[in-house]
């Protein structure tokens, strides 16, 4: 019986979708260590060779050119993966076996849906929030949109975490922490009434 009850208690509590915590889950939102995707514009530096030194934007196959090396890939990889590879790469031709590469620009690509006036692919070259990923997204169909219940949906490797916003607090000027969003996030604002 003991078990049955433990069993059922943890299938409730499971089910649950997170609410946002503000200031807590930005600490660790800024604590991932940056991943780089498409679109983003790296620069590439050569310590030993600065003749070799480029900025590069990575392509739609998630690759860069080097004028050393060729073709590498790089989206799915964090700027120390980069290095490291690049070094891998570029090492047997360099006499300092050194590279250092940083972010010059970030692409965020965010999916929005539900009660917007545009759902779709929202492209930033900033880091956005979940309201201003929506009012890029044409802003909501006040008609229907229940701003006090929308939905973050976050696929990180074979996890998926979905927090629920209440954007209404925010709207009113009420003082809230704002949710900043990761790349591939998708938004979906409930219509009100619907059950989801």
């Amino acid at each position: 019986m003991v078990i049955l009850l433990t069993a059922g208690l943890a299938v409730v509590t499971g089910c649950q979708t997170p609410q946002y915590s503000g200031l807590e889950e930005q600490k660790m939102l800024h604590s991932d260590p940056l991943v780089l995707h498409e679109g983003d514009s790296i620069r590439i530096s050569f310590p030993g060779a600065p003749a070799l030194d480029s900025t590069e934007p990575i392509k739609r196959d998630g690759r860069i050119s080097l004028k050393l090396g060729g073709e590498v890939n790089a989206a799915g990889l964090t700027v120390e993966e980069l290095e490291k590879e690049l070094v891998k790469v570029c090492g047997p031709q360099l006499q300092v076996k050194e590279v250092h590469v940083s972010v010059q620009s970030a692409a965020l690509s965010i999916y929005v849906t539900g009660a917007v006036l545009r759902p779709g692919k929202v492209q930033s070259d900033r880091p956005l929030t979940a309201l201003e990923a929506i009012m890029e997204a044409g802003g909501f169909d006040y008609t229907k949109a229940n701003q006090k219940a929308v939905a973050v949906i976050r696929h990180e490797g074979s996890t998926t975490q979905r927090y629920k916003l209440n954007l209404k607090n925010e709207l009113s000027g009420r003082e809230v922490e704002p949710f900043t969003l990761k790349s591939f996030d998708i938004i979906y604002v409930p219509e009100k009434f619907a059950w989801f």
